[in-house]
């Protein structure tokens, strides 16, 4: 009965946790993440495969974070988010749900379209990538892109988001038959010993 009793507690307290967006005192300097990405097509052709490394730099005295020749600052990435429909509704908790919604514009500019999906956090609990084992939510995306020239895709995306780390440590997209998947490989930080 105590066993039941303490899991029940457990079941309980994972619903309790709610995160609030990271903040610009949230990063470091040397602070770094690096995923190992693939995209296979649905006859099983490898389109993608390789690393993506970010890590948090200081440019002229402000923090940035790089990844591959881009350099960002996070005061940029933290702007407060104006869209009604966007990626992430802050502050994340289970059960919550919302709209994503985005327009887009192919890269060779003769299309354009928009991406929307229904979002749902549908847990909170331990995780386990190469990297490490954190506490994170599942954020479960579902719905399609809408082309102007007529065109749908069905979409179904998973982020595993882990507030430790104030980034995702898992993700999935399925996109007519097409897969893509990047799971976080390492993370360090100068504060993590």
């Amino acid at each position: 009965m105590i066993i039941m009793a303490l899991m029940m507690t457990s079941c309980f307290k994972q619903h309790e946790k709610v995160t609030i967006r990271p903040t610009i005192k949230d990063y470091v300097i040397g602070e770094r993440w690096a995923w190992e990405f693939k995209g296979v097509s649905g006859e099983g052709e490898v389109r993608s495969d390789g690393v993506d490394i970010k890590e948090i730099v200081s440019k002229k005295g402000e923090l940035a974070l790089t990844s591959g020749n881009d350099t960002i600052l996070v005061s940029n990435i933290l702007k407060p988010i104006t869209s009604e429909t966007p990626r992430f509704k802050w502050p994340l908790e289970v059960g919550k749900k919302w709209k994503y919604e985005t327009s887009f514009t192919s890269a060779d500019g003769s299309n354009t379209g928009i991406y929307s999906q229904d979002a749902e956090v549908i847990s909170y609990r331990k995780e386990t990538v190469e990297a490490g084992s954190f506490m994170a939510y599942t954020i479960q995306y579902k719905g399609g892109i809408t082309m102007s020239n007529g065109s749908f895709s069905k979409t179904d995306d998973i982020i595993v988001y882990a507030p430790e780390i104030k980034n995702f440590i898992k993700m999935t997209q399925v996109q007519d038959g097409f897969s893509y998947y990047e799971e976080l490989i390492e993370y360090s930080s100068p504060n993590k010993k």
